[in-house]
């Protein structure tokens, strides 16, 4: 039996269904940290990037302390889109939900994982695709990475992701 407090809350599986963006999976991320922890953070913004492929380890995204922007690899979402179309949305939630706790003050990557997999599971349930990501991403690499190649990008070039934190869009322009 489950016990109370993990199972999912107001409908958090329909609204990450019915996104159609990294912004709209953002907004998804911001509620689900509103809800378990009471906190959020606005004026951010998200930078894709091509940060190499890495099939030992793994490097899904980064936020450069004391900055306003989260950066994804975007290596594992075009992965995704050849291997599991449908992991695209539950991977793209983890990956902002860890950056974004460290947005928040958390540094810890430990303390990060651990409170990523537990607001997941408080919000989508034990079984959603979400939160087996969070509670082992290394199960997911083949379709995360290519394998047998690594690399890692000669520079970094990012890509702003337009509409992005939209509630504080408002104050930002």
């Amino acid at each position: 039996m489950t016990p109370e407090n993990f199972k999912p809350k107001k409908d958090f599986n329909t609204r990450l269904e019915n996104t159609k963006s990294l912004p709209d999976i953002f907004e998804v991320v911001k509620a689900a940290v509103w809800e378990c922890h009471r906190k959020s953070r606005g004026g951010l913004m998200l930078g894709l990037a091509n940060l190499g492929n890495h099939p030992e380890g793994f490097f899904g995204g980064f936020y450069p302390v004391g900055s306003n922007v989260i950066v994804m690899n975007k290596i594992p979402l075009e992965r995704i889109k050849e291997t599991r179309l449908e992991l695209y949305k539950p991977y793209a939630f983890h990956v902002l939900l860890h950056e974004y706790l460290h947005t928040l003050g958390y540094m810890d990557e430990s303390d990060v994982r651990k409170m990523a997999h537990k607001i997941t599971k408080e919000v989508f349930g034990e079984e959603h695709l979400a939160t087996k990501v969070a509670a082992n991403t290394a199960h997911f690499f083949h379709n995360l990475v290519y394998p047998g190649a690594t690399w890692q990008a000669d520079e970094m070039k990012m890509e702003l992701v337009g509409g992005f934190d939209r509630e504080s869009a408002s104050y930002i322009c």
